[in-house]
């Protein structure tokens, strides 16, 4: 008679040899470990670095917040090889014209990323505490990648086929209000002039026609006029002025009428999203994500039109419930309505809530000493950030194009948090967050709650299935595919943060494979 093999100890029946058995046991309590590791890394991590964050001082007086070091640290790591490996692949040439977030946003994101990195060196400066190194040193290839990248011919494509070769020297505003800005941050943070010469020419030519255009007003893409583009570029001249030692104070000071009249909407009194360069004439209505943004310029360029305007502003489009604040996308009162995804630059529109309005409202409310506003702002974008331990904010990751511009959300975001207060009269913040920054702060942790949770009852039940009548077939392969796994997947998401690795990680959770001992 054929014996059976059966291996057993005091309490329980082994269907697998004892060898075989430590390795399933192995790989169960290492399935266990991962889920716990990616529950804690994920959620419940996340929401202690959240409540740590929100209850920074400097984010309800003003001051440059701690947190922001570390963000661009970790953005500047990543940054670099993205940008040069953009640059030499040359694929920003083929884009598409109209697809505005594979052509504008890696050029905006790297604008955005020298902007914030400007900022906090000043912070350095000021403080030297803030990190062991400047900003200017630890970063100094993201830097030089950055300002490549924003003068890449090939990253010029788009505005190419718009304009011409002459794109450089007729109107095409947003694009050369991102050339000059981009430069100029660049030239200030490196001491290096090698781009000098370029940034003196468009800040001479742009300034000049600006001046000699009728109403102030110049296309961003022929017949395309955005105000929101025409007073950043302003200030991106004046900005180059005080780097260069140029003065072009007489053609910023009549720059102003291009924000007056009849390119108002007449129901707010601020400057409408869209107008008509040729006529002088503004079309449609103010909008949440066009103020905010120029409202973040305001107060260097025209300090008392600033106050007037964040007065408006906030008369008609600041909105603040239990729940939420921010700014409305359109007016209070308005006939749009209240739900709906309008643009892609201005994103979804939620309860009236602009999201872009909002996340640029930020930084409005910080440059113009709003601090009562901004508090509430910040506090609901770090809840919706999803900060992760190694400094990445992955919900900006998410939302911006993770084919041709994945840190645009970090970097704007990151923009956005370093604007310092440019007025002496702070509002300082005495309120508590919305409602749903707590909401925030407890989804993470009851979702990393139910993940270990998980974890726990995944490794019970398969450690069950072990010591009871269950047949694993093949043990020795299933290990070594389970094996190859668990390297592979934290090999790749530590050197490529990539989704891959995860993948992996959940796929381990398929071995041990089982059936039920019939015999």
């Amino acid at each position: 008679m054929e014996m059976k093999k059966c291996y057993m100890n005091d309490q329980d029946t082994f269907t697998t040899a004892p060898r075989q058995n430590n390795l399933l046991k192995i790989c169960i309590y290492g399935n266990a470990l991962v889920i716990a590791a990616l529950g804690l890394y994920y959620f419940l991590i996340p929401a202690a670095i959240l409540v740590n964050y929100i209850a920074d001082p400097a984010l309800q007086t003003g001051e440059m917040t701690r947190f922001t070091t570390r963000w661009h640290k970790q953005l500047s790591a990543n940054f670099e090889p993205w940008a040069r490996g953009r640059v030499e692949s040359g694929e920003a040439a083929g884009l598409s014209l109209y697809n505005i977030s594979a052509t504008e946003w890696p050029i905006f994101s790297s604008v955005y990323y020298l902007w914030a990195t400007e900022a906090l060196q000043e912070a350095w400066k000021a403080d030297p505490t803030r990190s062991e190194t400047m900003p200017s040193e630890y970063a100094r290839g993201a830097i030089e990648a950055a300002a490549e990248l924003i003068i890449d011919p090939n990253h010029a494509a788009w505005v190419k086929r718009h304009w011409g070769e002459d794109y450089l020297y007729q109107e095409n505003i947003f694009y050369r209000m991102l050339y000059i800005s981009g430069l100029t941050s660049y030239q200030k943070l490196t001491g290096d002039d090698k781009y000098q010469d370029l940034l003196l020419i468009q800040i001479d030519t742009l300034s000049e026609e600006l001046d000699q255009s009728p109403y102030g007003l110049l296309d961003d893409y022929p017949g395309q006029c955005y105000p929101i583009d025409i007073l950043p570029a302003i200030a991106a001249i004046q900005r180059a002025d005080a780097l260069l030692g140029t003065d072009h104070a007489a053609e910023i000071s009549r720059a102003s009428r291009a924000f007056e009249g009849s390119r108002l909407d007449p129901q707010t009194g601020l400057p409408a999203y869209i107008a008509d360069s040729r006529s002088g004439e503004g079309s449609g209505p103010a909008r949440g994500v066009g103020v905010s943004y120029m409202l973040i310029w305001m107060p260097e360029l025209w300090p008392d039109k600033a106050q007037d305007w964040y007065g408006r502003y906030e008369d008609f489009y600041w909105q603040l419930s239990w729940l939420l604040a921010g700014y409305r996308e359109f007016a209070q009162d308005s006939p749009y309505p209240d739900w709906y995804f309008l643009d892609v630059d201005a994103g979804p529109v939620i309860a009236g809530y602009g999201t872009a309005a909002s996340a640029f409202g930020i930084g409005a409310a910080r440059a113009n000493g709003r601090m009562d506003q901004a508090y509430p702002l910040s506090a609901e974008a770090l809840a919706a950030s999803w900060p992760l331990p190694d400094g990445t904010l992955l919900g900006p990751r998410l939302l911006s194009n993770l084919s041709d511009a994945p840190y645009l959300g970090e970097s704007a975001l990151l923009f956005n948090f370093t604007r310092i207060p440019q007025t002496e009269n702070v509002t300082h913040n005495i309120g508590k967050p919305p409602a749903v920054v707590y909401l925030g702060i407890l989804f993470y942790g009851l979702l990393g709650s139910a993940v270990l949770w998980y974890a726990i009852q995944s490794h019970q039940k398969r450690r069950a299935r072990i010591l009871g009548g269950y047949h694993f077939p093949m043990i020795s392969l299933q290990i070594f595919i389970w094996a190859g796994l668990l390297v592979s997947g934290v090999v790749i998401f530590e050197v490529y943060e990539s989704v891959a690795g995860i993948l992996m990680l959940l796929l381990m959770q398929l071995i041990p494979g089982y059936h039920k001992d019939s015999s």
